[in-house]
């Protein structure tokens, strides 16, 4: 891929990113659902499927997805544990905006070579 070239591993980690955002979002939107399990994307695995299969689709990251054990279980079944999850939200953001900020400042480069500034 000509993509692979230009931005490396960066723009396969964004994807990746972006799917273990809407996780962990779903995560905490369930927080009171009984019986909802709490999952996580374990981002090495992810980002080596992505990268093998070039896609961020359910199927290449679905193998990378796990449960998460809480260290407190609750008596309705629920294994989310709000701070927690919202902690990893707010790691995962940050990585995400570093990815893009990375990503988009590769993308400047290019577009000033082409220039020829």
């Amino acid at each position: 891929m000509a993509d692979d070239t230009l931005f490396g591993v960066h723009a396969a980690a964004l994807q990746v990113r972006s799917q273990r955002m809407g996780l962990l979002a779903s995560n905490i939107a369930n927080a009171s659902t009984p019986g909802f399990k709490a999952k996580d994307i374990d981002f090495q695995t992810a980002l080596a499927a992505v990268q093998q299969s070039g896609d961020a689709d359910t199927n290449s990251i679905g193998s990378a997805v796990r449960y998460r054990v809480p260290s407190q279980p609750s008596l309705d079944g629920n294994t989310v544990e709000l701070s927690t999850e919202q902690t990893a939200f707010a790691e995962n953001a940050v990585q995400y905006q570093t990815t893009l900020s990375f990503l988009n400042g590769r993308i400047s480069q290019i577009t000033r070579a082409l220039k020829g500034e």
